[in-house]
């Protein structure tokens, strides 16, 4: 994973109205934790920081240049305004080269499934133990040609070098499963209201049909 270099600035003003005027100047305000220290409030530039953490994904590592320090830092939370997409507020956990960090990993499939199969991802992210500056921004999974039956564990998983799966090796990542007709489907709900005691009512259109009929 590379590192995102950004200028950063010290924050003396707090409260709603000055995070108001922060983004106002296109800035976001942020706060820096970690290592035993008191929080580093900061104010970030906003286009840059946000450029920043859609390059390094979930787990983005920034280079912040405060005043002419240099402090590594490891997105946590980001706040985004609902409505308008913008960067609201982001917390950092500070972190040193070659230390240690627990981090959530999306997985990405790879490829398709084989015909007729349906494909559930029953995880959309690991844990992993990582070095703060080789954090995978993903770990791939292929799928290519996989039939129905197919089950992908944690286990299976290829991860790079360095890192460290911290989920139970039987965690069920990746399920293939055969894909269900239509005809299926409906005999499935069938069986289903059944079960809970829903009768399905005949139409209006169905039942002054019939009764047409015996008449005739």
């Amino acid at each position: 994973m590379s590192t995102e270099k950004i200028t950063a600035e010290t924050r003396t003003e707090f409260g709603k109205g000055a995070a108001r005027r922060i983004r106002r100047a296109d800035k976001v305000p942020a706060v820096v934790y970690g290592h035993g220290n008191e929080p580093l409030h900061l104010t970030l530039p906003g286009h840059a920081t946000m450029m920043a953490l859609k390059h390094g994904g979930a787990n983005a590592l920034l280079e912040l240049d405060i005043e002419g320090d240099t402090q590594l830092a490891l997105t946590k939370q980001v706040q985004i305004d609902p409505i308008r997409r913008t960067l609201e507020h982001i917390d950092f956990v500070a972190v040193r080269r070659g230390e240690k960090v627990t981090v959530e990993v999306p997985v990405l499939l790879v490829g398709d499934a084989a015909r007729e199969t349906l494909v559930v991802t029953d995880a959309t992210t690991v844990q992993l133990e990582a070095e703060a500056t080789h954090i995978p921004e993903h770990i791939e999974v292929s799928i290519e040609g996989l039939e129905a039956g197919t089950q992908i564990l944690a286990s299976d998983l290829a991860l790079p070098q360095g890192s460290t799966l911290l989920l139970d090796p039987e965690t069920l990542i990746v399920n293939i499963t055969a894909q269900q007709s239509a005809e299926a489907l409906e005999a499935d709900l069938e069986s289903a209201e059944a079960e809970a005691g829903i009768e399905r009512d005949e139409s209006d259109a169905g039942a002054e049909a019939g009764e047409s009929a015996s008449e005739e």
